[in-house]
């Protein structure tokens, strides 16, 4: 980067992570941040993954603007990633030329940090750094590298890349690695695979209930944009309801309304059902045994999330539960 400028550090999250917030806002901080320095034992990397965008799939997908730096064990314990977005080209930038300009930038940074301040599992922001660079879109706009903090990147994207092409062992390892990640509890249980895919379905079921309690809209929850950690992941046309109207759109792109407001709920049991079609060969040897785990394992979708968004909005309106009455989800309503 031409001239790195540090426009905002999180020094609260920097300390979580076991990081000095002063030494990053020296100069040599911020050359790491912008991407111009690379920490001492870091390999930076770009992540490969393929996905169903807007429903159709792409074998070939990848971190066009985002490196890896690294992982890091916080002072709570908890291993994080940070990566740096916007820093540059990578193996899989085709076309882009791997920037990022400053308002999505500082858009992600605010979005990030308020989803975590609203209590709603999220990847974080770190630092955003100008570059100094102007990057060229539909007009000349200045740049940006936002530094984001994740549990991890892994996808369904990720899952999708290696049962695309038949992996059998990538897709094992991949699989106890996001065990050994996010359930590690789960290793060495009797149904490891299974267990995993029951818990995505419960962390993805309770994550868009608070994304509706709160009216945000994610705006392209294609399956590559879908976090196994259940967070959320990759802030673009996204916003939030000023007025309730299920079919609000805040993508210029989605014509159809795919990733509407009021679709949310099963568009995440779609993009699980794509996460369960990769595992099948890890759930078991037969086919049809494989197929009957993974749906009554899809079939927790609906319960955990009707469970999870009722409960939010009894404790918004300050009701305790009473009976047992059960709402279902429509595209336009809540219904008894």
């Amino acid at each position: 980067m031409a001239a790195p400028r540090l426009l905002r550090l999180n020094a609260a999250l920097a300390e979580t992570l076991g990081l000095e917030p002063a030494f990053l806002a020296s100069p040599e901080g911020v050359a790491i941040l912008a991407g111009n320095a690379v920490p001492e034992g870091a390999a930076s990397l770009a992540m490969a993954y393929a996905g169903h965008q807007f429903g159709q799939f792409v074998p070939q997908l990848g971190d066009g603007r985002a490196l890896l730096l690294g992982e890091v064990v916080g002072r709570d314990g908890q291993r994080r990633d940070i990566q740096l977005k916007g820093s540059g080209l990578t193996a899989f930038s085709r076309q882009g030329d791997g920037r990022a300009a400053l308002g999505p930038v500082l858009r992600e940074y605010i979005l990030a940090e308020a989803m975590a301040a609203l209590g709603i599992p999220t990847t974080r922001a770190l630092a955003a750094v100008a570059t100094g660079e102007t990057v060229r879109r539909e007009r000349a706009l200045p740049g940006g590298v936002l530094v984001r903090v994740a549990s991890s990147h892994i996808r369904v994207g990720t899952f999708q890349f290696f049962a695309a092409r038949q992996d059998l062992e990538g897709l094992r390892l991949l699989a106890d690695h996001t065990i050994a990640r996010h359930d590690p509890h789960l290793a060495g249980s009797p149904a490891p695979y299974l267990g995993l895919l029951e818990a995505v379905v419960a962390r993805q079921a309770d994550l868009v209930a608070r994304w509706l309690l709160v009216g945000f809209i994610h705006g392209v929850m294609n399956t590559d944009n879908m976090a196994l950690s259940g967070e959320t992941i990759d802030y673009g046309p996204c916003a939030f309801l000023e007025g309730y109207d299920p079919a609000t759109v805040f993508s210029s792109i989605d014509h159809y309304g795919r990733y509407a407001y009021g679709n949310q709920p099963p568009i995440a049991q779609w993009n699980l059902a794509r996460l369960a079609e990769c595992l099948l060969p890890l759930l078991a040897e037969d086919e049809e045994e494989a197929l009957a785990q993974a749906r009554a394992a899809l079939g927790g979708f609906w319960p955990r999330f009707e469970a999870a968004w009722l409960d939010g909005m009894r404790r918004k309106l300050g009701r305790r539960r009473r009976g047992r009455r059960m709402w279902r989800w429509s595209r336009t309503c809540w219904t008894a």
